[in-house]
């Protein structure tokens, strides 16, 4: 394989974990040379949804597909023009507010390519990675999402 030949494949990073995801991870991964831009994307645990405050724990699971589907979102968001990198890490587990859920980037040759294969990645996976997560209530309920 020569060189030309590996400029033009764009790194692929997916994974599903039970510990801490990390930016500077992400950011590495989707380093190039030829790439001008990175667009990023953090998920993050916040301490309300459904309209509701009081969010105290997410626990998210996974189907065991769900690895398979998210790279192939990844592989096909990487087909993308003057793309160089992917990169996409989902968090499961037991996870408190602040801590990271997701994490996404996209490299490319302009921002534009960034910006538009990052947005697609996020809104693929969060549409068809199943993905779930239980929300526990400071009242002492729960909620499931995703389900």
């Amino acid at each position: 394989m020569g060189h030309d030949d590996a400029v033009s494949r764009p790194t692929v990073v997916t994974d599903i974990r039970d510990t801490a995801l990390s930016v500077d991870e992400a950011l590495a991964a989707v380093s190039h040379p030829r790439a001008g831009a990175v667009a990023l994307f953090v998920g993050t645990v916040r301490e309300h949804d459904e309209g509701r405050e009081g969010v105290t724990q997410l626990d998210y699971s996974a189907h065991p597909d769900a690895l398979e589907q998210l790279t192939a979102i990844a592989r096909s968001v990487a087909e993308g023009d003057q793309v160089h990198g992917v990169y996409a890490v989902h968090r499961v587990g037991s996870l408190t507010v602040g801590d990271l859920a997701v994490v996404c980037a996209v490299s490319a040759e302009h921002r534009a390519e960034a910006f538009d294969g990052g947005r697609r990645l996020i809104e693929e996976l969060k549409a068809t990675v199943p993905i779930w997560k239980r929300q526990a209530w400071a009242e002492g309920d729960h909620s499931w999402v995703g389900l």
